[in-house]
């Protein structure tokens, strides 16, 4: 347990945005590049030949390299489906494979979109106003803070205020679901930032939206998404209930940790359905990007009108300053000098890309259905998107000259940075030990870990405007915020925009943190020993030590609560480094348990500040056992402002 503490101080692990939460919420690539065109010359023709052809070319070997079992690539251009395929397999051991008009994935958050698609069709209808408090569509109350509603147009942009959400995230049995209202209520997050102001992804805010859908229209999400989506764009294999409806289940694809087994997982239970439970086969999604891309139509079925549509693709709120952010429930992944919106998906098995490009009236939806190895399921995405912007609209990007105050300002900008999206009261702890850093660089460039290439090397990024910084030869996008003072307070990037990293000083940034963490440690461990080598030096010699009266329970306390202190720390990093765990019934006692042996180590905290006091003052010992003393108060002193300050004695159990 100790091992695995030290190894999370000395390193972080990284993860992308999802359904399911990130411990270190940073973008990490897989280790090897799909081979691709360079971004310049000539386009290629966009023919079903040509789409064929190329997807062809990479798909098996991508799938292959990475460990996935199946993967359904669909591109739609004007008023039709254009191209749709599958690869692999959607059950290992039956080697059955993956077809595009009939295997059924989970696109995870991609159901979003239906969600906002969903609260749009009622803004038209005049039943939602974007900007009202969204309390007067509710029976229950979000509670007042920071002296601001919270209306759709913040839960559109992610911008409510919300702390993440994790518990009831999935389940593991039907049984186990139960309706939005009361996952709502039972799980209601607290409000860490003042609506409209900060960016942090929620899955709570879109099940609050999907709520109200069903609120104003009467209908139960469910069948509202069926009949007023699904239906007039002839999505017959699409369905957001759960479980799985009997009549999906001989097209539902299997989901799988790697190809080197062929144990199918379960279907994914999904508790904020709004948020993420959609299951649909790629040419439905399909439908649903020739909708958007038609003006709200697909062969005579519409779902919104296209002054609607212009709206909802419209910039509503950025993470940083210039870099990509939000319009209303879409997020910008402008590329290649493109206009694109779009939206991501992961559960846990099944990794989802949907890419909308409206002035080239082109779609492309991509999911695979295995987590694949370590990165792989985000890196092939985005290796292969970006692969098919170059061939088929090649581009070299600008390279402005970098400024002459670079260094100055990566000297300035370097620091921990923590992600806006975390569970504040509960995991307060675990994603501090998840922050960013960001490096300044001898030749002016900065580094932000977790921002890597696909062969696992720190990108480097050069300032071509204050504070504002492009990826060394790609064209990527890096900014970071100010203080009034001009200090850099957060950054986000082009790629990651559903949430952005906000700047932690003093002893609770990681650099420091790290630092006193090993040392407070290493006293509690040295201590320890020391007591113990002492206790079998006096029984061997049949000594005894002599305290004042008293003093023992405070002596023996202390030596209790080093202990504690080390469990609990060692306790809630193995807990919380297990997302399995994350997303089970039985964190919460596991967290009880902790946060009563986190009081034990308060308590021993305070013993040893007692007997610090004790020993200074009357003895026994000499001057190094006294001078030892005050060390390990300290080291008391320090423990519990960690406990207080982690909330690593709150009993918080909702989050």
């Amino acid at each position: 347990m100790l091992a695995l503490l030290l190894v999370a101080l000395i390193g972080q692990s990284a993860s992308g945005p999802s359904l399911t939460p990130p411990v270190n919420p940073s973008h990490q690539s897989a280790q090897t590049a799909i081979p691709a065109p360079a971004a310049r010359g000539t386009a290629a023709p966009m023919t079903p030949e040509d789409l064929s052809a190329f997807f062809d070319g990479i798909m098996p070997y991508a799938i292959h390299r990475d460990g996935i079992a199946g993967s359904v690539i669909v591109v739609v251009r004007g008023d039709r489906i254009l191209f749709a395929k599958g690869y692999g397999y959607a059950d290992l051991a039956k080697r059955k494979p993956v077809v595009a008009d009939s295997t059924m994935f989970r696109p995870g958050s991609v159901s979003k979109l239906f969600t906002w698609t969903a609260v749009m069709q009622q803004v038209q209808a005049g039943k939602i106003d974007l900007d009202a408090d969204v309390n007067n569509y509710l029976d229950f109350k979000i509670p007042p803070k920071f002296g601001k509603p919270i209306t759709m147009r913040n839960l559109m942009t992610h911008s409510a205020g919300f702390e993440e959400t994790i518990l009831d995230l999935m389940v593991d049995k039907p049984e186990a679901l139960y309706p939005i209202h009361d996952y709502l209520i039972k799980r209601m997050p607290d409000r860490i930032y003042p609506p409209g102001t900060v960016i942090a992804y929620s899955n709570y805010g879109a099940t609050l939206a999907g709520y109200i859908v069903q609120r104003v229209s009467g209908e139960p999400f469910d069948d509202y998404i069926a009949k007023h989506i699904f239906s007039p764009l002839r999505m017959t294999r699409a369905t957001f209930v759960q479980p799985l409806p009997k009549q999906f289940e001989p097209f539902m694809s299997n989901g799988y940790e790697t190809t080197a087994s062929d144990t199918p997982k379960p279907y994914e239970l999904i508790e904020p359905a709004p948020a993420g439970a959609l299951a649909a086969t790629g040419t439905d999604m399909g439908r649903f990007m020739l909708a958007y891309l038609n003006n709200g139509t697909y062969q005579g079925g519409n779902i919104l009108k296209p002054a609607t549509i212009k709206e909802m693709w419209t910039l509503q709120l950025r993470p940083a300053p210039n870099v990509l952010g939000f319009d209303l429930g879409f997020y910008q992944e402008d590329r290649n000098g493109l206009e694109i919106v779009g939206h991501g998906g992961d559960t846990n098995f099944f990794h989802s890309d949907l890419h909308l490009m409206p002035d080239q009236h082109v779609g492309f939806f991509m999911s695979v259905n295995s987590v694949g190895l370590p990165g792989s399921s985000e890196a092939v995405r985005q290796q292969i998107f970006r692969g098919f912007l170059n061939r088929y609209y090649p581009y070299e990007a600008p390279q402005p000259p970098t400024l002459p105050t670079a260094k100055t300002d990566s000297a300035r900008a370097a620091g921990w940075y923590i992600s806006s999206r975390r569970a504040e009261r509960a995991l307060r702890f675990v994603y501090a030990l998840g922050q960013a850093g960001v490096t300044a660089n001898d030749d002016g460039t900065i580094s932000a870990s977790g921002l890597v290439d696909a062969a696992g090397n720190p990108l480097k990024w050069r300032e071509i405007k204050p504070f504002f910084y492009q990826e060394v030869n790609g064209q990527t996008h890096l900014g970071f915020a100010l203080a009034p003072g001009g200090t850099p307070v957060s950054w986000a990037v082009d790629d990651i925009n559903v949430f952005d990293f906000q700047r932690v000083n003093g002893l609770t940034a990681m650099g420091t943190l790290k630092v006193m963490l090993v040392c407070f440690i290493a006293i509690l461990i040295l201590s320890l020993l020391i007591r113990l080598g002492a206790w079998i030096a006096r029984r061997s010699l049949k000594l005894r030590l002599e305290l004042p009266p008293g003093a023992g329970w405070v002596h023996l306390a202390a030596r209790i609560g080093a202990i504690a202190f080390l469990v609990v720390l060692g306790g809630w990093v193995v807990t919380l480094s297990n997302e399995q765990l994350l997303l089970s019934p039985s964190l919460v006692p596991i967290m009880i348990v902790l946060y009563v042996i986190g009081i034990i180590a308060l308590i021993g905290g305070l013993a040893m500040i007692a007997e610090a006091v004790m020993r200074v003052r009357s003895g026994p010992g000499g001057w190094l056992v006294r001078s030892g003393e005050i060390v390990v108060a300290l080291a008391g002193v320090y423990g519990i402002w960690f406990l207080l300050v982690f909330g690593l004695v709150s009993f918080v159990t909702n989050f």
